[in-house]
């Protein structure tokens, strides 16, 4: 059996299979598209004149329960790649165990990171479950190695490590463990372009590569004696924040920095080529100065593919400086795909938001709250309630919020706390007491930097005045879709709840879906949680992917914390709100 790596370099030159070669690569990931999409969108980065493929691979998809693996249906990792090589494309591999992304807690399982928060080091609790991953990982990338007939031609050590940690036997621990398992082709790793990063994420054994908007100078000065260049993310696009602009960076911006590097001799992976979508909870979160920053449920990134696999001007910026180095003609660039006429259909309230709570079983019961990571909660929604007595004028805080909570007292809203936000809530001013009810939602986990794997729920408890609020259920709502109920118990004074809306579909197609006049809900298609809408912006649009859609009758249920909407829209354009040019340093 082969053991020397079918990509190497000479001279600062990238050789494949002996042969002059230049990755020309876009970042696609499976775990964004829906599977039956996965071959469209693979054409289309091929079309785009892509001769590879690079993606992520998301551990907490993989292994949500600790020793519970999954790799079919949506996380058939493997029959992702054998279509990549179906359609001609090789494959760069990014095989976690961290993979920021702007990805719930960057790819970490939260049973781990609520276990230990020595992360990303040569910890042995941290190590052993990565190994665990590893052990079921990656026997299954080995067979689909360039070296054994298939696509796989590189896989990257951890990622981005330069500018989160120093922790070298770590990073020894990771390479290792890839060569012991079978891995024999090209390893890399990939920094920011500064001389600190490099030192501290660069490995033996493995190509640095870069990650960067501009900056192609520096990536030369900061290779490695012949190795050769690459980046391995070239942001032509920029992810958003609820509350933020749409970030958007122009054709001509994007294509200025490939062809420099193109020109300096140099490979390139583009991130992202096409973005997809945050389905269910999966965004994750940044923390800058202090605040909480969720990431949207789109992930277009303004990438050359769109969202729903339309392109745009990049896509055929890229094609033109692509095409040079292939020997024959490109793929011819597919049609769009079609998308289902405009609509609107009334939404039907069916229960409030204390009905679900009602309705849900109590997972325990403790003195102080729990966080969601002792409930075993991964995200969604968990209600904690209490009796709760209170003096005249007295005032409500709850201690340590991740991230929102909608606060009850008995069947009255109090109001809304948010992790950036007031912390406190009057009370009735005449004193008394009642039940206690706070619903909290974890709004994306962290993925990236120093607050990565922090806990989510209420972290050191609910004060009345001074005084603690103890002896508390719990009650984990998580990410299921919600039942209707008979709706007897409705209230008129609260305009939050459940709602469900039905749709009679002649042809399933692609839609975009907005939601006039509600707040901040989840949505879920047919039993399948698309993710998340929010009025402060930037997206108003959520895509529903058309194998989702079945002929015939669809339901959609919409769960709002804070004010649902009288009616859902098909739209047959997103609108992903204003926009703010961005581009990376």
């Amino acid at each position: 059996m082969p053991t020397s790596p079918s990509l190497t370099w000479n001279d600062g030159a990238l050789l494949r299979d002996g042969r002059p070669h230049r990755i020309l690569s876009g970042a696609v990931h499976y775990f964004r598209i829906h599977p039956d999409q996965w071959e469209d969108r693979l054409r289309r980065l091929a079309a785009m004149g892509a001769n590879t493929v690079d993606t992520y691979v998301a551990w907490n998809f993989h292994e949500r329960v600790e020793g519970e693996f999954d790799f079919t249906g949506w996380r058939d990792l493997e029959r992702f790649i054998r279509i990549a090589g179906e359609v001609g494309l090789d494959v760069f591999v990014r095989p976690s165990p961290y993979i920021c992304a702007e990805w719930s807690n960057g790819g970490i399982p939260f049973w781990l990171s609520g276990r230990t928060r020595a992360l990303r080091t040569s910890d042995p609790v941290f190590t052993a479950a990565v190994d665990a991953w590893y052990d079921e990982l990656i026997p299954r990338l080995v067979p689909l190695q360039a070296s054994h007939g298939g696509p796989i031609r590189l896989l990257q050590v951890e990622n981005e490590y330069g500018s989160f940690g120093s922790d070298s036997t770590y990073l020894d621990h990771q390479r290792d463990g890839l060569r012991a398992r079978g891995i024999t082709e090209l390893l890399t790793t990939a920094d920011g372009i500064t001389a600190d990063m490099v030192a501290h994420g660069s490995i033996d054994g493995a190509m640095r590569t870069f990650t960067f908007g501009t900056g192609v100078p520096a990536a030369v000065a900061l290779r490695r004696g012949d190795e050769a260049l690459m980046c391995s993310e070239l942001w032509g696009g920029w992810f958003d924040h609820w509350g933020k602009p749409h970030h958007v960076r122009s054709a001509e911006s994007m294509i200025g920095t490939v062809d420099e590097l193109l020109a300096a001799g140099g490979s390139v992976s583009l991130y992202m080529a096409h973005g997809g979508t945050n389905f269910g909870l999966w965004n994750g979160a940044n923390h800058v100065d202090g605040l909480l920053q969720p990431t949207i449920t789109s992930y277009d990134s303004d990438a050359p593919i769109g969202e729903d696999g339309t392109v745009n001007e990049k896509f055929h910026a890229l094609r033109r400086s692509f095409a040079p180095f292939h020997e024959g003609e490109l793929p011819p660039v597919p049609a769009d795909p079609r998308r289902m006429p405009a609509a609107s259909v009334p939404l039907e309230r069916t229960a409030s938001l204390l009905d679900l709570v009602s309705r849900t079983p109590v997972r325990a019961e403790a003195p102080a709250p729990l966080s969601y990571e002792a409930l075993g909660a991964e995200d969604g929604l968990v209600a904690y309630q209490a009796q709760v007595a209170f003096p005249v004028d007295a005032v409500l805080r709850v201690l340590d919020l991740h991230d929102r909570a909608t606060v009850f007292l008995d069947e009255v809203r109090l109001g809304t706390l948010e992790h950036d936000g007031a912390h406190e809530l009057p009370l009735p001013a005449t004193g008394g007491e009642g039940l206690l009810t706070i619903v909290v939602e974890s709004l994306g986990r962290i993925n990236y930097g120093a607050h990565t794997g922090e806990e989510k729920g209420i972290l050191r408890g609910v004060t009345v005045g001074a005084r603690y609020v103890h002896g508390w259920t719990h009650r984990v709502l998580g990410d299921g879709v919600p039942a209707a109920s008979d709706s007897a118990g409705l209230s008129a004074d609260d305009l939050a709840g459940i709602a469900v809306a039905e749709f009679d579909v002649a042809e399933p197609l692609d839609a975009w879906l907005a939601f006039p006049g509600g707040a901040k809900g989840m949505v879920w298609l047919n039993g399948f949680l698309l993710g998340r809408y929010w009025e402060r912006g930037p997206q108003v649009t959520l895509y529903a992917p058309g194998p989702l859609w079945r002929q015939g009758r669809n339901e959609l249920v919409v769960l709002d914390t804070d004010r649902l909407g009288a009616s859902v829209e098909i739209r047959e354009e997103p609108d992903f709100g204003p926009t703010e040019d961005f581009i990376g340093s």
